[in-house]
This record gives structure tokens, sequence and C-alpha cells, in this order.
């Protein structure tokens, strides 16, 4: 099912702020696309537009070549997840999926039999085999969530939606279940969108990311593109740890503080700008190295893939993280220097 929003706006109250300002997007058949951004960027906005639970103010909502703009949620055929579970806590798990096709009407709903099998198909499917007897109150959180998963797909919907489904669990749990989430996608190939505020998250499970910011759509792209060419300096620094220099770019060379910087420069004139990198972008050097930038170390902290220190260039007071090499010993206070071999440069309007 192709869903496909078109100039969609929402905003709350008589001239009220606006949530989303005409936010065009295509989710193809098929696809695991992320809705991505901070807090107040629209993101859950637009994903309770496309389930019915708030209508637009302005433009259309399309799943497929139908209008479903107006249409409440009973109607369009979505399942939609939570990120705390919301679980009939009186309903045992079995009970809890087969809920959706109880509640049809007489000439929807399937037979008791037929419930029966749907359910145990689930719960197979969402590795909780022998659990349908269980109430919610004797599951982990973990458990919960792939119960709430099941129910939204008991229902077949035609699109599934997911609001943070892991923001309530903890990190070895979430990246448990977002490998899991990603097996179950490529087996029922449902259409799915989901909510997160969680870069890891998005870039890992997404075949393409929306990066939504002050309710519109910020860039579109596949994790690759997003993460190797983002679009703006919000994209930029958005996604992954960086930090920036304020640059001036003269005859193709990028210069911080009259000291010749080794990041190639592409497509920004002679002008002002900013110079976004990443960690490993930056080399530390024994303090002064010619041509070095010179600097002294802040802080420096242990990170999953090892170790980084927050520099502090001495000319200008910029602030930015460098990787640690293998056996380099730094304290705060250590005077260095660096070299900042890559990056990405932002045009100063």
């Amino acid at each position: 099912m192709e869903i496909r929003v078109e100039r969609l706006s929402k905003s709350y109250g008589h001239g009220g702020l606006a949530a989303l300002s005409a936010v065009d997007l295509t989710i193809r058949s098929g696809e695991l696309m992320a809705l991505l951004g901070p807090s107040g960027s629209g993101k859950t906005t637009l994903l309770r537009c496309l389930a019915g639970l708030e209508f637009p103010t302005e433009g259309r909502v399309l799943f497929g070549s139908e209008d479903a703009t107006d249409l409440p949620v009973q109607k369009r055929g979505v399942g939609f997840v939570f990120q705390h579970y919301a679980l009939f806590r009186h309903m045992n798990v079995a009970d809890n999926i087969a809920y959706g096709l109880r509640v049809r009407d007489r000439a929807r709903r399937p037979s008791a039999a037929e419930i029966r099998r749907r359910v145990n198909e689930l719960l197979a499917l969402v590795q909780l085999s022998g659990l349908g007897g269980r109430y919610p109150g004797q599951l982990s959180g973990g458990q919960r969530q792939r119960v709430a998963l099941a129910r939204a797909l008991a229902i077949e919907p035609n699109v599934l939606l997911l609001d943070e489904p892991f923001g309530a669990l903890d990190a070895q749990v979430r990246r448990d279940l977002r490998r899991w989430l990603r097996q179950i996608h490529e087996r029922t190939g449902r259409t799915t969108v989901f909510v997160t505020h969680d870069q890891e998250e998005a870039l890992e499970l997404a075949d393409r990311i929306a990066i939504l910011r002050n309710g519109r759509v910020e860039q579109l792209g596949t994790p690759d593109e997003i993460y190797e060419r983002p679009a703006s300096p919000f994209v930029m620094s958005f996604i992954g740890d960086t930090s920036s220099l304020r640059v001036h770019v003269r005859d193709g060379v990028a210069w911080h503080e009259n000291v010749r910087l080794g990041a190639p420069v592409a497509d920004v004139c002679d002008s002002e700008a900013d110079l976004y990198v990443r960690p490993w972008d930056v080399g530390i050097l024994e303090a002064g190295t010619p041509g070095g930038l010179a600097a002294s170390v802040v802080a420096v902290r242990r990170t999953a893939s090892g170790r980084r220190a927050e520099l502090r260039i001495t000319a200008s007071g910029a602030s930015i993280e460098a990787e640690i090499p293998p056996g380099l010993q730094l304290k705060p206070g250590d005077p260095v220097a660096c070299d900042v071999r890559q990056g990405r440069l932002y045009r100063r309007e």
C-alpha cells in the first residue's frame, strides 16, 4: 500500500502554532520508513494524521488511489503500536491479540476456530509461542511490545504505524527488538512507518528516513544518503556526533584563525562558512606541530568504539571532538595540536 501526503498542514486552535506545514511525502508500498526529528518537529502529529487519530487543517492523505483524509481510524485499515503498549491488563496475551478480530461486526468477524489459528500463528511470528495464557503483568517490557505488535498485525492491516515503539525499553532490549522488527517486516511486507527520536534506530532499521524540523521535511533519503550527504547544517548536526568550526574559504582553501585546514573544499566560493566535522575527521598531533591548530584538552571520555577528546582551539575558543588514537594518553589541560582532515562545508548566509 503506497501512502501519499500532499501539502499536509496541521494547526491547533484558532491562529495556533503549526505542527505541520505543507508536508509532501510519498511512502512506497512495502517500505519501512522512519520519521526522525527532535521533540516538537511534527513527526508524531504526522503519524497520527496517517492513522486517522488527527485530521489535517489542510492537505490530503492518500492510501493507494483512495483519499483517506477524512476517513476515521476504523476505516483506514491501519495497525497502530504505541510506546507504552496499551494492552488490556485484564486480558491474557491471546485475548489481547484476538481483540481486534472479535470486535468486528458479525459479517466480517472470523470464526472462533479461525481466530485461534490466527492468534497461534502470530504468537509464533513474534516468538511468544506458549505464552498465550499469560497476562501483561507477567511479561517483560520487550515481550509486551511484541504482544502489542501481534495485536496490530492480527487485523491484517494495509499499513503498520509505530509511535516510538521501543522508547520505554532499556538499551539492550531496544537493540534486540530492532533486529527482530526488521525481520518481521521482511517476512510480512507491510508498509510500515515508525516515529523515533533515536538516530541509531532510524539508521539501522529504515529503508528511508524523513527528517522533520519545525513541521517540515528537512531531508528524505536512504540512511546512507542522510548520513553521508546531509542536505543542511541541521541534518549534519542532528545525525551523528559533529562539531563545527567557523572558517573562511579563500582560493579553494578553508582557513580557521589564519591556519590552513586540510579538509577539501568543494562548491563553496570565497566566503564565510561553517565546517562540520565528525570526531574521526580530526587528527590529534603533538603540541607545536607546524600547520596544526593549537588546542588544549578539555575532557576525555570513553565511547563504545574507543576514546574521544574534547578540544578547545586556542585562537578562537571553539570546541571540537576528536578520536584518540590507541596508545595515546591524554588528560584535561594537556596542550596538543589538531589537523582537520575532512568535513562538510555550508556557506553562511
